[in-house]
């Protein structure tokens, strides 16, 4: 089968031919229909793949499929079933630490399946499972994002769009930093408040959350916006480093949220079904994943990404 794989520092991703997974217990086998594209690619390409335990590996940690073969003790789900794969952060990740979805098939733990309902397009249930749980974990379960706050949302990007739009239907009030000008328009179609370039011109306005999306050295900006007993939850990647004044934290509450759980992607999933959220994104072919993750690396890239596969 194909599959596009991470085989070195230095490399570009490749479309190579592979043998067909087979379950082990306690897994499944998903023919993959969608896949997001994700910043975390690029990230784990361009530090050389250092925590990757082998290589060459298939990338791909945002899929949806259909379940084409079940291991031995696999209860709940059947062949046939539509389901999209959570990159819980609990168990190994797809596509960093086991082959992921940028292939014809993957092998999945029964466990970290959502079920899709019926009727959602599976580029949105791929997208949900990344983008959309990631998001909405960080923003609502970690920030707690909730009628009458005062949020601050830094990169809206694939994540960003997704978490404004989550704690506007929670009753906050939003705010959005965000250097593409060009999404501006979509930010407040989803009902952002006020938007600025740079969260530094946040400085002192006492909000009570900010959730930074972005993470290019923003952290220190986001707790100069909060007040006092506020919390600032950091969730981008965009550098492997940042830095934060010590005093500035104190009285702060400042978190990391990393993926989320199952219930969170079957929340989304009902928010995307009832048209409630509806997320940006571009459309590609499984043959363009490998330029579409140099789009990316380009910032090219308007919301997300996601690679829908032929029948």
């Amino acid at each position: 089968m194909r599959a596009w794989q991470f085989e070195g520092a230095g490399k570009p991703i490749a479309l190579n031919q592979v043998p067909e997974p087979e379950p082990g217990p306690g897994e499944v086998v998903i023919d993959v229909k969608a896949a997001g594209l994700c910043h975390s690619d690029i990230m784990y390409m361009e530090s050389g793949g250092a925590s990757m335990p082998f290589l060459p590996m298939t990338q791909g940690h945002e899929n949806a499929g259909v379940i084409s073969a079940l291991g031995e003790g696999v209860q709940g789900w059947a062949i046939g079933d539509v389901v999209g794969v959570c990159s819980s952060g609990v168990r190994p990740p797809l596509g960093m630490f086991t082959p992921g979805g940028f292939a014809d098939k993957l092998v999945a733990d029964a466990p970290d399946l959502a079920r899709v309902p019926e009727g959602l397009d599976l580029a949105l249930a791929a997208l949900a499972t990344d983008a959309g749980m990631t998001s909405y974990h960080a923003i609502i379960k970690v920030g707690r994002a909730s009628a009458g706050m005062k949020v601050g949302v830094i990169g809206y990007g694939g994540l960003g769009q997704i978490g404004t739009r989550a704690a506007v239907l929670a009753g906050a009030e939003v705010h959005v930093a965000e250097t593409k000008e060009s999404v501006w328009d979509l930010a407040r179609a989803a009902g952002a408040t006020d938007l600025v370039r740079d969260a530094a011109e946040w400085a002192g306005r006492k909000f009570d959350l900010v959730v930074d999306y972005a993470g290019f050295d923003t952290t220190q900006k986001a707790l100069d916006a909060v007040k006092r007993g506020g919390t600032v939850v950091h969730v981008g990647l965009g550098l492997p480093t940042f830095t934060v004044k010590a005093p500035t934290i104190l009285g702060r509450t400042l978190a990391g949220s990393l993926g989320g759980t199952v219930d969170d992607i079957e929340e989304v999933f009902d928010l995307l079904q009832a048209r409630e959220i509806e997320p940006v994104y571009t459309e590609i072919a499984f043959d363009e994943i490998g330029e579409g993750l140099e789009r990316l690396r380009r910032n090219e890239v308007t919301g997300r990404l996601v690679a829908r596969f032929g029948d």
